[in-house]
């Protein structure tokens, strides 16, 4: 489709809301949208930015995956509004993409001969490919910063990545391929192969997730802050503690912090607006080390 047209249709399907930041009398007002992104695979994202053309520094806010495509179709298009306005408040824009495969894009009918693209799917959990899951995952942040930068609405240098659950995995796997735009990435409970049937601190295959990790972290050298919390029952302190040591042992450039335990469950500790103050300040700190 031409590019023209495809502006034309991420400003009709904008949706806009102004509103005053709270926090500080200097604050710049937030302008939130909903953009169509004409990607080699067509995705809907959450955007929140300060009112005004920019060009601003891009983050990126990947979610977590649902393995039901039922649930995949209810899926909110934005988990983390508020962390997502906060970043918003520090001067950047703030793409949230809805991945492939979920929202009406998770429509399945095998009997019609429709199937629903999803990237995230590991496979067999008797021998899951946790780290080409994470790698599809991450070619999506490079399309949006790539199609971001030719618009003209981001400083192209200046890219950073926040990402949660499967989300974090997916950002930790972007970081193996040391993309020149991207100066640090930010994970929540990272990781793959949660929860096996439901059961909580059942991993699918805690070795291979471990392997994985190390995987990538020898050619990771992107600074990353990994948090944890310690009542997540998808990725408890022991797998996490475990994951880290892999990922910077074989060369991975990061920081790790286990936060105490949030609300009945950690694993959604970046959805909760009452734990931004909690983490605020810890990733402030991480974001002016590596402007």
């Amino acid at each position: 489709m031409h590019h023209r047209v495809w502006r034309f249709l991420i400003v009709a399907a904008t949706v806009v809301t102004t509103s005053l930041a709270a926090a500080a009398d200097d604050a710049p007002q937030l302008q939130e949208e909903v953009w169509a992104l004409p990607l080699p695979k067509p995705t809907i994202a959450y955007v929140v930015r300060p009112v005004g053309n920019g060009p601003f520094p891009l983050a990126i806010m990947n979610h977590g995956v649902s393995l039901d495509p039922v649930q995949r179709g209810f899926f909110p298009l934005c988990e983390f509004r508020d962390a997502a306005k906060w970043f918003a408040r520090r001067g950047y824009m703030v793409v949230a993409p809805s991945g492939p495969g979920y929202g009406a894009a998770a429509y399945d009918a095998p009997e019609a001969g429709l199937f629903s693209v999803f990237f995230s799917n590991i496979g067999n959990c008797s021998n899951p490919n946790f780290q080409d899951a994470g790698l599809a995952a991450a070619q999506l942040n490079l399309w949006i910063i790539d199609y971001t930068a030719r618009l003209k609405r981001i400083v192209p240098d200046n890219v950073i990545v926040i990402g949660q659950s499967a989300g974090g995995w997916g950002s930790i796997a972007l970081s193996s391929l040391n993309p020149a735009p991207v100066k640090a990435i930010i994970t929540f409970a990272a990781g793959r192969g949660g929860r096996v049937g439901g059961k909580p601190n059942s991993n699918c295959a805690p070795d291979k997730l471990v392997e994985a990790t190390a995987a990538l972290g020898r050619t990771s050298r992107v600074p990353m802050l990994w948090l944890y919390i310690e009542n997540d029952t998808f990725f408890g302190p022991e797998l996490s503690k475990r994951m880290y040591a892999a990922f910077t042992g074989a060369g991975g450039n990061a920081e790790y912090h286990l936060f105490p335990p949030h609300g009945s469950e950690g694993h959604s500790f970046i959805g909760a607006a009452d734990a931004v103050p909690i983490w605020s300040p810890l990733v402030s700190a991480f974001l002016d080390k590596h402007k």
